[in-house]
């Protein structure tokens, strides 16, 4: 009966780890009166996220449970999470097993007052990682001034000879080991995930992402449960969704039956699902501007190409990357409000309204204007100042400044100067000028150019910046890079290159990563 009952499980996709592995097989006592009256250990409980396991455990009073998994490179490898819930009844959540290891897994019960009554462990044995994941390396890993948590991959990249979908995200630790990863290839809904930009935390803990396949914007916990979906009945998914403060969707989308794509924008209520805003790029801005490559997409119909979009809580407007356009910010009522991009080739926009008097001005770093118009139009660069290429990734600054990843294709116009920045801009919508004021990345030249994808954040608690080029082919080799730094004085505190087996288009090993804790701040996984 054993036999048959594992067997069922693991054709449901969900292994069961019996506990006579365990250092302590006895449900014993945890105190003068508390004992474990039942447990039991599954691997992949949901069958999509395989270094996951959940315990269950029942005892015969309430007790609060802190979870640790020891680490193979000592303590900073260790991932502990304490939950917060006093109960008899717990399923516990295991996030961050190795791969094809045999992951030891500490509980230790406390009573409601927080006194320790002992703890017990758990030998969990996992299966080798999937073919499609890549190789990591390590090069610099300054552990004590690094953000907390893992890095969340919003990985591209595939085994050759494979298919990129379903996309499959994953999280590795400061020393390269791959920790979680999510795979959908046999889900119903997502076996053929393609999430573009990548996956986000929302504010409550769980992750959320748009799917180009169904079309629909997905939360999910980490386990790989879906918790929610929102459909988008009119419009088609690509590249980003962004949580607003009021926890609405902001959706860069295609309108079904229009003749260009990717130059409409949504806002979807939370609560209801409807659609209360569509912003019209077409009608804001100007299609036939034609000034700019149009070796990977047909200008005439991808001519604006949304990448990227922020809320900008301090005036209530939308800020909208468009690689082949530039960084535009909008209105709710799709009026635009500055554009920063080369002044080359600005005309009228679809509603009639001329859009130079929205070009911001340049200043040099004393303050003053920028007067060359070779500047101004994007045929030189300044030595104070220039122009974001086919950028990505625009995040407002807790002082108001904007930072994104300047990818730096068809730089001035000719493709010659191949790198990459982060570049941070000091925007006065008043005055309608734009400084520069911080950037990274062109002193290290094509080993971090990424002509497109990749990501930008910055950290503000830690004062620190990632710099995240997503797609490099360099020296023969294709890969992705994750590299934290201060801000200050840009001081490399942590970089990681991630090979894939195969790169997704040729080019693509990534989107973005982030630096998350394993187990969510806001828990919606305690037990």
């Amino acid at each position: 009966m054993k036999i048959l009952f594992r067997f069922l499980f693991i054709l449901l996709g969900i292994h069961i780890v019996l506990l006579t592995g365990c250092k302590d097989n006895s449900t014993g006592p945890l105190g003068p009166d508390v004992k474990i009256l039942n447990d039991a250990v599954s691997l992949n409980p949901t069958g999509v996220a395989p270094l996951t396991a959940t315990i269950e455990l029942e005892t015969s009073k309430g007790v609060r449970v802190t979870s640790r998994i020891i680490g193979k490179n000592g303590s900073e490898s260790n991932i502990i999470h304490e939950f917060q819930n006093v109960a008899s009844n717990h399923q516990i959540p295991v996030l961050g097993l190795y791969p094809n290891h045999n992951n030891t897994v500490e509980l230790t019960f406390f009573d409601q007052n927080g006194q320790e009554l002992g703890n017990k462990e758990y030998e969990i044995k996992t299966e080798p990682l999937i073919s499609d994941m890549p190789d990591i390396e390590i090069e610099t890993a300054n552990r004590s001034q690094m953000v907390d948590g893992l890095t969340f991959v919003s990985y591209f990249g595939h085994a050759p000879g494979g298919t990129r979908t379903p996309q499959r995200p994953f999280m590795f630790d400061s020393f390269g080991d791959i920790r979680w990863y999510l795979d959908y290839s046999s889900h119903p809904d997502l076996a053929s995930l393609f999430y573009d930009d990548g996956m986000e935390r929302l504010r409550n803990g769980n992750l959320y992402f748009g799917d180009g396949d169904t079309d629909k914007i997905y939360e999910i916990d980490m386990l790989g449960n879906v918790v929610n979906s929102w459909d988008m009945p009119g419009f088609g998914f690509h590249h980003e969704v962004s949580e607003k403060p009021n926890g609405n969707f902001l959706v860069t989308v295609n309108k079904e039956g229009a003749l260009t794509v990717e130059d409409h924008i949504i806002e979807i209520d939370r609560t209801s699902g409807s659609i209360i805003n569509i912003w019209d790029l077409r009608q804001s801005l100007d299609q036939t501007r034609t000034v700019w490559d149009t070796d990977i997409a047909d200008i005439s119909v991808d001519w604006f190409h949304a990448n990227a979009i922020e809320y900008d809580e301090s005036d209530n407007t939308i800020i909208v990357s468009g690689r082949t356009q530039g960084v535009v910010k909008l209105n709710e009522s799709n009026e635009v409000v500055w554009i920063l991009a080369p002044h080359k080739g600005w005309e009228t926009s679809g509603n009639g309204t001329d859009l130079n008097q929205f070009l911001l001005q340049p200043l040099d770093s004393n303050g003053d204007p920028i007067t060359d118009e070779a500047v101004k139009l994007g045929d030189d660069n300044h030595p104070d100042f220039e122009w974001p290429w086919y950028q990505h990734a625009p995040q407002v600054m807790p002082d108001g400044d904007l930072i994104l990843f300047d990818n730096g294709d068809n730089r001035n116009y000719t493709g010659n100067n191949l790198y990459s920045r982060a570049v941070e801009y000091e925007i006065d919508k008043q005055n309608m000028t734009v400084k520069q004021v911080w950037s990274y990345g062109k002193e290290r030249g094509g080993e971090t150019f990424s002509r497109i994808v990749s990501d930008v954040d910055y950290y503000p608690d830690e004062n620190h910046l990632f710099f995240i080029p997503g797609a490099i082919s360099y020296d023969g080799q294709q890969y992705g890079k994750s590299i934290e730094m201060s801000y200050d004085q840009q001081e490399i505190i942590f970089e990681a290159t991630i090979i894939p087996p195969a790169a997704a288009y040729g080019i693509i090993t990534l989107h973005r990563t982030e630096r998350m804790p394993m187990y969510p701040t806001n828990n919606q996984l305690n037990n």
